[in-house]
């Protein structure tokens, strides 16, 4: 059995549960905050990691590497070897010049914290430039890869209702809207695994905020 240890507030915490429940992978989840890891399992103290029997894995792109290899069945990367190096392309685009670059804006966007006009000026001319290299590899035909759905889409899922949210409340303007990321979504949507992770997220977004708020 596996166990996700983090907590549903987090989007790379929900990037490895979607993967696993759209693999059909049993797993069980242990709640556990930034900074209250077992530093054996997780040196630099992040979320989330995974207990496996053969040990701990941290790092959301290992972790789904891992259960992509370790349970075949029902997969998410395609055989062909260039066409599975596109899904690890758009992941690395997702995870690194979208989400990363985003969120030197969540302190304000979400937290009520401030960031420096100067801050957002270039976070926002390096995010629009990411968001326009980003449109010529998606495909939204309809997942993002192509035809099939991924472990990119188990990223995007997660990470462009975040790019959605951060650029209308810091800039005014959806930085995706010239992208079909609204009716991706609304696919995502009726999908169960989606909305058991919004069910869950929900619920930890509470706890999460009423724990910021304890430790203000």
């Amino acid at each position: 059995m596996l166990t996700l240890c983090g907590f549903g507030a987090s989007n790379y915490h929900n990037k490895v549960k979607l993967a696993l429940l759209e693999k059909g992978v049993a797993f069980e989840e242990e709640l556990v905050w930034v900074g209250e890891t077992d530093p054996l399992a997780s040196p630099l103290g992040k979320v989330p990691y995974l207990k496996t029997t053969q040990g701990t894995l941290c790092e959301s792109s290992v972790m789904l590497d891992y259960i992509e290899q370790a349970y075949p069945a029902h997969p998410l990367m395609p055989q062909d070897p260039f066409a599975a190096a596109k899904v690890r392309e758009l992941m690395t685009f997702l995870d690194l010049h979208l989400e990363l670059v985003a969120r030197n804006l969540y302190p304000e966007a979400f937290f009520g914290g401030k960031v420096s006009d100067s801050v957002k000026e270039k976070v926002g001319a390096q995010l629009a430039k990411n968001v326009a290299a980003f449109a010529k590899l998606a495909q939204f035909k309809p997942f993002i890869a192509g035809t099939e759905l991924t472990l990119a889409d188990c990223t995007a899922a997660v990470h462009l209702p975040l790019i959605t949210a951060v650029t209308k409340t810091i800039y005014g303007r959806d930085f995706l809207a010239d992208l079909p990321v609204k009716d991706y979504m609304k696919m995502w949507s009726e999908r169960p695994s989606m909305q058991r992770v919004h069910t869950d997220r929900k619920a930890s977004n509470e706890l999460f905020m009423s724990r910021m708020k304890s430790k203000a």
